[in-house]
This record gives C-alpha cells, sequence and structure tokens, in this order.
C-alpha cells in the first residue's frame, strides 16, 4: 500500500518552527487552547486530518476559551482595519444599505448586551440581510443554545481559514 503524499500547503505548515506555527494558527483562531491542541497534533498527513483536529479542539473548548476566540473577532459590519480575513469574510455587509448596517449595528449591541460578547456567524457567502435575520433570531436563544451555536459558527471560521493558511504557507 501507497501512501499519498502530503498536500504542499500542509507539508509547509508542519515544517514551520513552533513559533511561526502558532502565529499563523493564532491569526486563524485567538483561543490559545485550540492553538496550543493543533500543534501538538503536528504533523498532520492531510488537510482532513487537521480539520479534524480542530473540530476536536473546538469541542473541547471551555466558555473561557470561546470568550477569548470570540475576542478575536470583529463586530459583523465592523470589520477589523488592515484585517483582509473580515473583510472577506464580511464581504456580505460591504454593499449593504445605511439603514441594514443601522439595523446590523443595533442588534450586534443587543446580542453582546445580552450574552456579553460580539454577534458570531460564519459570515463567509452570506449576504448581509441574512446576517441581519440570524442575529434576530439568535437574540431570542438561551445562553447555553447561543454558546452552543457560537461553537458551531467558530469551527466553521476555521475550517475556511485553515483551508485559507494552508493554500498560502
Amino acid at each position: 500500500m501507497t501512501s499519498t503524499p502530503t498536500p504542499p500547503g500542509l507539508a509547509r505548515f508542519n515544517a514551520l518552527a513552533e513559533q511561526a506555527a502558532s502565529a499563523v494558527l493564532h491569526e486563524a483562531c485567538a483561543s490559545t487552547a485550540w492553538v496550543a491542541r493543533l500543534l501538538a497534533g503536528r504533523p498532520y498527513r492531510t488537510a482532513d486530518d487537521l480539520c479534524t483536529a480542530s473540530d476536536t479542539a473546538m469541542a473541547d473548548l471551555t466558555t473561557a476559551d470561546l470568550q477569548e476566540a470570540m475576542a478575536g473577532h470583529p463586530p459583523i459590519g465592523r470589520p477589523a482595519p488592515g484585517d483582509p480575513a473580515s473583510a472577506r469574510e464580511q464581504r456580505g455587509m460591504a454593499g449593504a444599505s445605511g439603514e441594514l448596517k443601522a439595523e446590523m449595528l443595533a442588534l450586534n449591541l443587543a446580542y453582546q448586551e445580552k450574552f456579553g460578547h460580539v454577534f458570531l456567524i460564519c459570515a463567509t457567502g452570506r449576504t448581509g440581510e441574512q446576517m441581519r435575520d440570524a442575529a434576530r433570531e439568535r437574540l431570542g436563544n438561551a445562553p447555553e443554545r447561543e454558546r452552543e451555536i457560537v461553537r458551531t459558527e467558530l469551527g466553521k471560521i476555521n475550517r475556511i481559514r485553515l483551508a485559507r493558511l494552508l493554500d498560502t504557507v
């Protein structure tokens, strides 16, 4: 049985010095615990192995770890200046009307007041209206339910960012 060669981007990631690998993983997710788990799993044979490790690490994050991860995400509709990842991911809000942007800001503030953190959603491929509708709906959730939705959304974001990372390292 022959083994499949490790894809080039993944081979480069596996070969990075620990500090460099930590830095690129931290760009994908601000959770120190998540980064540590993914570093500990190197080298990865396939991109799927890396994504599975990401999902497992995400499932194991504590509430404090989730808070740390969420702190790395700007509010929807206000991507961090100089952060091409958040601008790219929130592209659906870029052409939104002033009215929609104002409504999203109000929803972000209401959400943050209720849950104590930014409204987090995997915004890639979503329109401004879809993000607004999700924010409206999720405001009605209990905190425990919302924490699990956030965990799922972070997992989706991490997978997208890991795929992009493997294309760039």
